[in-house]
């Protein structure tokens, strides 16, 4: 074995003992990575110097400012008014609390950008709701976690920003604008599923539609909603940068929760940013040792090898395409999403862009395989937090979660292999 292939295997086979004896990510990569410089006798300065390189970047400071948005729009009282304005848009149909659910998923995404939160937030109000109402636990939470998919993939999201800046600066406003009609399209197919199970097991209808009342609460969750146009609008006709429109966004949601909503005083603000700060810690600390472990991958070719592993299974772009998507599912189940999109967008990305698919398209994928990843055992964070929000054993909100599963991947094939799906708007606005 030459020194190139006992490295690698130092880099990599130490990682992966590492995970299945569940250190937590952060320490296993960066050990990982100082074994694998001390195999190839590099200095462990180089340690330092790429964690200082890996944070050092304007871009990345947008992420701060999208989770401190999220978190003080998600603890102002918005909630519930956007479940007000989902049940006033499809309350009405049959099983319309699962309807409710999902679309206010969509709504609360585009403010929060995060997946856990979502689930803590919309889920501890709308799961016993819809239990009071007749619906199984299990098929509650199931609906509840797949839908806070959505938030992933409807910006502003702070995981968007970090792909961008792993892909080599990518723009961030057109990984924006990419994520409206993949996250539809999978709030639809989640609605049709939600919909024959609701029919099968005659879940209720809720009150007939109202375009009176739904007026009514527009207007009412029109300031939360205004975030995204000021974020989204911002970026995409150059008035703001990316981290600048967060900026921006921090302040107009602290206006809105303290002194429009008034569902914070300035001791709860005081808490959100004690939490942002717990959060952003996490965040730095998985990029800033991703940095080091990609330094690693970088200088050992290992993206090289193993885009001629995979092409050399086969040279046609339909299997590769699909062989991307399950190495990216299979690495959900045991690591996080931060991790995921640091560690695999340096070697995954070149061979999808060898295949004709484009960086924005790409993105798209990776981010919901990621989602998926956060609901399936046994590392899944979004299956944990709602079994415990849900009061469900995790065993039977997976079992309730396995018709979910299907609408989410016929998604993913159709984002995969219909790039107008990821790159109609962008397109239209470049």
């Amino acid at each position: 074995m030459d020194a190139q292939s006992f490295a690698i295997l130092v880099l990599l086979g130490s990682f992966i003992v590492m995970i299945f004896l569940r250190f937590p990510i952060a320490y296993a990569v960066a050990l990982s990575s100082i074994l694998c410089l001390l195999s190839q006798g590099l200095p462990l300065t180089t340690v330092c110097q790429q964690m200082v390189k890996g944070i050092s970047s304007f871009s990345l400071m947008a992420v701060p400012f999208f989770i401190t948005m999220g978190v003080l729009m998600g603890s102002g009282g918005i909630s519930e008014k956007l479940i007000d304005l989902a049940n006033a848009c499809v309350g009405w149909m049959t099983g319309g609390m699962a309807m409710v659910n999902i679309v206010a998923s969509y709504f609360f995404g585009g403010i929060s950008g995060s997946a856990a939160a979502d689930t803590a937030s919309l889920g501890s109000i709308l799961i016993p709701m819809m239990v009071d109402q007749g619906y199984d636990d299990d098929f509650s939470t199931a609906v509840t976690i797949t839908s806070s998919c959505e938030g992933l993939l409807v910006p502003p999201s702070h995981n968007m920003v970090i792909y961008a800046m792993s892909a080599g600066g990518i723009s961030v406003g057109s990984l924006f604008l990419a994520g409206y009609l993949p996250g539809a399209l999978l709030a639809g197919s989640l609605m049709i599923g939600s919909y024959i199970i609701s029919k099968r097991r005659h879940y209720p209808k809720g009150d007939k539609f109202s375009l009176k009342n739904l007026w009514k609460q527009f207007w009412i969750s029109f300031w939360a909603l205004a975030a995204i146009i000021i974020v989204v609008v911002g970026v995409v006709g150059g008035w703001f940068t990316a981290t600048e429109s967060a900026a921006v966004a921090v302040i107009y949601s602290l206006i809105v929760s303290v002194f429009i909503y008034k569902g914070l005083d300035w001791k709860g603000v005081w808490k959100c940013l004690e939490s942002c700060v717990d959060t952003l810690s996490i965040v730095l600390i998985l990029i800033s040792t991703s940095s080091i472990f990609g330094y690693c991958l970088t200088t050992l070719h290992v993206p090289d090898l193993a885009a001629k592993a995979i092409i050399g299974i086969s040279d046609n772009p339909y299997v590769i395409a699909i062989l991307l998507n399950l190495i990216l599912l299979v690495l959900g189940c045991i690591m996080d999403m931060a991790p995921i999109i640091l560690i695999a967008t340096p070697i995954l990305l070149p061979i999808a862009t060898s295949i004709g698919i484009n960086p924005i398209q790409f993105g798209i994928m990776m981010i919901l395989n990621c989602g998926i990843g956060l609901l399936t055992p046994p590392v899944g964070a979004v299956l944990f937090i709602g079994s415990a929000v849900g009061k469900v054993k995790m065993e039977r909100v997976v079992k309730a979660t396995l018709p979910f599963y299907a609408c989410m991947i016929v998604v993913l094939m159709l984002i995969t292999f219909v790039p107008g799906i990821s790159m109609l708007i962008p397109n239209l606005f470049r």
